[in-house]
């Protein structure tokens, strides 16, 4: 499959590809070198400012206190303004003058300020919230203490009170902007907005000691002095009562006496104003290519047959008898696949961190310093959450990653499922690409942090491919679970284009997915409507794990003996995500060097 890069791309990677080696400094190249770096810096603390939550992810602690209101008309101005002003100032800047690792930064800082920019195009201010993503559910994990806002100091403390404010002035703002997208036609599906509310009301409590926002008092450090502690309790009970339940409370009302009465029928984003275009935008921002929804559909049907016939395969080594749907019943439905208790799916995640750690040491080279936990999806939001996520750690090891386990409906989480996607998100998918590209202190700032969606979810879905070159994947079921789950991204290359651009229903994405994989309904619904609700994402796994196994096939078929798969492991991870033309040009520039 050939995949070409963005429009925006075509003329740097033609100056990448002849940029060669680092040739002998100049003066030239160190005042070149010295202005972009300065030019990055400057731009990452204005966006850290601009963007409070963001430095508190990356381990800032200095905006603390406040979150953004980036729905809001002057936040929007203000981002766009200084996108403009920073690709403007990043064009002055001669490119030639640069070394191969700037030449990078510059065409990846590029890249950012162009699709930034591009994607005000689109209303999406207009429909900010849904089941899968929300400032409503974020806020939660933020305030419960067991998200990304340290609750260590006094001030920690004192830090989220004033959050909790802003936080009204968002919900507040997205109740203008969605009345907004009711008259302009630009309005979520209805039934994602269905199985939002409860998530919402989920947090409109009337005993405070209930809420989850009460938990860091509940948790509070014993060498808090009484006053702090008094005081804090106190403060606490006033702003979840006071300020925080009343914004859970307004947007309930608005979304259940308003909004779902103009919400729509149709699930596609082709069905939206302009929504043909801004599916095709989509789509080229998830992939980094210049793909067609019509090119992926069938690239994903492909993927599904063959798919389908490795799993003949598994069928014949268990002495399975009867065709592949017998075999998707029984897998979904034999007592054997499946635990008793939620603790022990979750344990079992953890059960395989040493093992699995100690196998890639075949494999990789360079491995993050930072440890990462496993958790429960809370249930307040499990039932519309995917099967697992990670959340990154911060690189200082202050705050560990998170690999998060969805155990809702034990009967939809069979055991068989459970290597790969601990191979997906945590070793040596998304918690090594991810931690190892924030621990590299040689990047600039907004490549350690920054994300391409194909790159980080396609190397997620390479690094379930290698479970059996890794050491996993020995028992015929979990190898089952491995080509299962790789068909369920092939399938989403189906499912979410028939949404956004064949128009297809809400059952016949069910459908498919019945007919086409081992999947059990509450998973089939869950990740439906999670396509509903995040358009072209999904297509970002199965098209990023292609490409970078294509540019591993060519790597080894260059240097035959010569090819040393943890050389290649680290040449792809370490400078961080790109959009995956850029990553095979620069490995393609690797091989040359190993030749």
């Amino acid at each position: 499959m050939k995949l070409t890069g963005t429009s925006v791309l075509a003329a740097v990677l033609l100056l990448a590809a002849c940029g060669g080696s680092e040739g002998p400094a100049t003066t030239e190249t160190v005042d070149a070198g010295a202005q972009l770096h300065a030019l990055f810096d400057e731009h990452f603390e204005r966006n850290l400012e601009l963007n409070p939550m963001r430095a508190t992810f990356v381990g800032d602690n200095r905006y603390n206190d406040r979150m953004a209101n980036s729905y809001g008309p002057e936040y929007r101005a203000a981002d766009q303004a200084m996108d403009r002003e920073f690709l403007q100032r990043l064009l002055e800047i001669d490119r030639e003058q640069l070394g191969y690792q700037d030449q990078l930064s510059y065409d990846l800082f590029l890249i950012n300020r162009e699709q930034s920019l591009e994607s005000y195009e689109y209303p999406s201010h207009l429909q900010p919230i849904n089941q899968f993503r929300s400032v409503t559910n974020s806020f939660v994990r933020l305030g419960s203490g067991a998200g990304a806002h340290p609750f260590d100091t006094v001030k920690d403390y004192d830090d989220f009170l004033s959050r909790a404010d802003d936080f009204a002035v968002i919900i507040d703002q997205l109740v203008v902007n969605m009345r907004e997208g009711m008259r302009e036609g630009v309005v979520q599906p209805r039934i994602l907005m269905e199985k939002l509310q409860p998530q919402i009301d989920a947090h409109i409590v009337e005993n405070v000691e209930d809420s989850m926002f009460y938990k860091p008092v509940t948790n509070m450090p014993e060498d808090f002095s009484p006053e702090d502690r008094v005081r804090l309790t106190a403060a606490y009970e006033d702003k979840i009562m006071n300020t925080i339940v009343p914004s859970y409370q307004r947007i309930s009302n608005f979304v259940g006496d308003d909004y779902l009465a103009t919400a729509r029928e149709t699930v596609g984003l082709y069905a939206q104003p302009n929504g043909v275009s801004w599916y095709e935008f989509m789509v080229r921002l998830r992939t980094t290519t210049d793909m067609t929804p019509e090119e992926i559909h069938q690239v994903g049907l492909d993927e599904v047959a063959r798919i389908h016939g490795e799993m003949h395969g598994v069928m014949k080594e268990v002495g399975f008898e009867g065709d592949l749907k017998d075999f998707f019943e029984y897998m979904n439905s034999d007592p054997q696949f499946f635990f008793d208790e939620r603790e022990q799916l979750i344990q079992g995640y953890r059960d395989m961190s040493d093992h699995i750690a100690e196998l890639s040491t075949e494999l990789f080279e360079i491995f993050p310093k930072s440890d990462f936990e496993v958790r429960a999806v809370e249930p307040f939001r499990e039932k519309s959450a995917s099967g697992g996520s990670y959340q990154a750690g911060t690189p200082d090891g202050s705050r560990a990653g998170i690999f998060y386990a969805n155990a809702y409906d034990l009967s939809a989480r069979p055991n068989w499922a459970m290597e790969s996607l601990f191979l997906h998100e945590a070793i040596p998918g998304h918690h090594f690409q991810i931690m190892i590209q924030r621990e590299n202190e040689d990047l600039p700032d907004f490549r350690r942090f920054g994300r391409f969606t194909a790159f980080s979810e396609g190397w997620g879905l390479y690094a379930e491919s290698l479970g059996k070159e890794i050491g996993v994947y020995t028992d015929p079921y979990q190898y089952f679970g491995g080509l299962n789950a790789e068909l369920w991204r092939s399938i989403r290359l189906v499912v979410d284009t028939g949404i956004h651009a064949k128009g297809w229903s809400r059952q016949q994405v069910l459908d498919y997915m019945y007919e086409n994989s081992a999947v059990a309904e509450a998973r089939a619904v869950s990740e439906a409507e999670r396509f509903m609700a995040i358009p072209g994402q999904a297509l970002a796994y199965k098209i990023g794990q292609l490409k970078i196994r294509e540019i591993r096939d060519n790597a080894e078929a260059r240097l035959g003996d010569q090819f040393d798969v943890k050389a290649f492991h680290t040449e792809v991870l370490r400078d961080g995500p790109m959009p995956l033309s850029m990553l095979e040009t620069k490995i393609d520039r690797w091989i040359d060097t190993q030749i």
